[in-house]
């Protein structure tokens, strides 16, 4: 049977509309404020929501955004009694099936209700049949995957250290501090960690704080009572509430001011939240990750950073590697992030040059991630065939200067048995065991042809490492 959820304070209004679905066949439960009826959603399985504009605790606006993050797949009817054409386009933008003014008729109510169901088919099969159930299951692994697509479990060693570091926190509930530089991929792993956690049904929400002003940041955390204070023209539902029950990932807190520092402290402390304005105390169980790309100690030391709030976020800390000391990992994610840009573009482009991976090799990558992933996305746009060559990567990463070692081709190299002298003093033990490595290098070298990706492979290190003892080497 078809559910749906009619929000509204309006109790007559309610039943009565009410009644009359449950005659026509539907499933239907009421809810009498925006905090009700987000309880109602979390507890039950409903297809569709009826969802009056302007209630007591929050308004049609906050409650769409609410539901569609919470909820994706539920479908959003808006009931006013206001007609404005303005505000209906912007309420099908944020993902309203439909808007009805007041007074509400009948035979209206039906058909909009039966299109949302016809044009959704998802809504159409019973929330508890065995389709659906078999649905959600599937539609749980889907996410699965869209969450470990985000996160590339790669081949080098500092990945695999990462991976375990993962497994190994993702079933607690300790809170976590993701420590690394930008564009490393800090959120991804939030969201590993808390898809591979008991929470992993409830709400992940992330919250960039680098981008909260000190006015805005206590309402965004905490939420605020309709008439708090000029311009809370209705209730807002804050991130810990909307995380409830999940994982609140709060992305560079070392930008929050000392004052918002203060009263998070308070809230992971007593485990409950007040939002602004009101008296009344929500219980808490939200999960909380951290991300910053600069030194909390260091901001404790400089007085920027509280330090019990530090302590009480630090009950495990994850170091994201950058990508330039990640080795094969850099192609592994090349490869992975040009799969995605041929699905979003509809090519066809499967191979670098051995230009390209050289390049690739040996760049910084300060953006880390996000820049190798940007730039794969613009080359496969720009690919003329079906691989991607030097023209179309960005100037500053083809004209990135190489180094010397890598510009010799593999037929300069020397082909002699002496080794390069590293000191004068070859009785010297350290010296002599550099000797029996670098000899180890050329004759593996030689072995496969002065093909680096291999040598690398056999010696068990990574291309940059091998990259490195040559150049020290001054192999030419």
């Amino acid at each position: 049977m078809k559910k749906i959820l009619i929000i509204d304070d309006e109790v007559n209004v309610a039943i009565l509309l009410s009644k009359f679905l449950i005659r026509n066949g539907f499933d239907v439960s009421t809810a009498s404020s925006g905090t009700s009826g987000m309880e109602a959603l979390k507890n039950g399985e409903f297809n569709l929501v009826l969802c009056d504009f302007r209630l007591e605790d929050t308004d049609g606006r906050e409650m769409l955004r609410n539901i569609k993050t919470q909820y994706p797949k539920t479908g959003v009817i808006i009931i006013t009694g206001y007609s404005d054409i303005k505000m209906a386009v912007e309420l099908i933008k944020m993902g309203a099936y439909d808007y009805i003014t007041k007074p509400l008729y009948p035979d209206e109510i039906l058909n909009t209700i039966n299109k949302a169901f016809e044009t959704h088919h998802a809504l159409v099969e019973d929330a508890d049949s065995p389709a659906v159930i078999a649905d959600k299951s599937k539609s749980k692994e889907n996410k699965k995957q869209v969450y470990a697509s985000e996160f590339v479990a790669g081949s080098s060693r500092a990945s695999k250290e990462l991976v375990r570091q993962i497994e190994l926190v993702a079933p607690t509930n300790y809170s976590v501090i993701i420590l690394g530089e930008s564009g490393t991929g800090k959120e991804s792993v939030a969201k590993s960690i808390h898809l591979n956690s008991p929470r992993h049904n409830q709400p992940f929400i992330a919250m960039d704080c680098g981008s909260l002003t000190k006015e805005l940041a206590a309402s965004e955390f905490f939420g605020h009572e309709k008439g708090s204070f000029t311009g809370a023209l209705y209730t807002k539902i804050g991130h810990f509430e909307m995380a409830n029950g999940g994982t609140l990932f709060l992305d560079e807190v070392g930008n929050l001011s000392y004052e918002i520092q203060a009263a998070l402290l308070r809230t992971v402390q007593e485990r409950k939240v007040k939002r602004i304005g009101s008296t009344k105390e929500i219980d808490l169980d939200v999960r909380i990750i951290i991300a910053t790309n600069e030194s909390l100690q260091d901001g404790i030391l400089k007085g920027k950073f509280r330090e019990d709030l530090y302590h009480r976020f630090n009950e495990f800390t994850i170091y994201m590697p950058p990508l330039r000391d990640r080795g094969n990992d850099i192609m592994l994610l090349a490869e992975h992030f040009l799969k995605i840009a041929n699905t979003e573009l509809g090519r066809n482009v499967t191979t670098f040059s051995q230009e390209v991976i050289d390049c690739f090799m040996h760049y910084r990558w300060q953006g880390n991630i996000r820049e190798l992933k940007n730039v794969i996305r613009r080359a496969a746009l720009l690919a003329e065939d079906n691989e991607i060559t030097m023209k179309a990567l960005p100037l500053e990463i083809s004209n990135f200067k190489t180094p010397v070692f890598e510009q010799q081709s593999s037929s300069s190299y020397t082909q002699t048995n002496d080794v390069p002298e590293v000191k004068e003093n070859r009785h010297d033990l350290k010296n002599a065991a550099l000797e029996a490595e670098y000899e180890t290098i050329i004759k593996v070298l030689r072995e496969v042809n002065f093909n680096k990706t291999k040598a690398a492979e056999i010696l068990n290190i990574d291309r940059k490492t091998l990259y490195n003892k040559m150049k020290a080497i001054n192999l030419k």
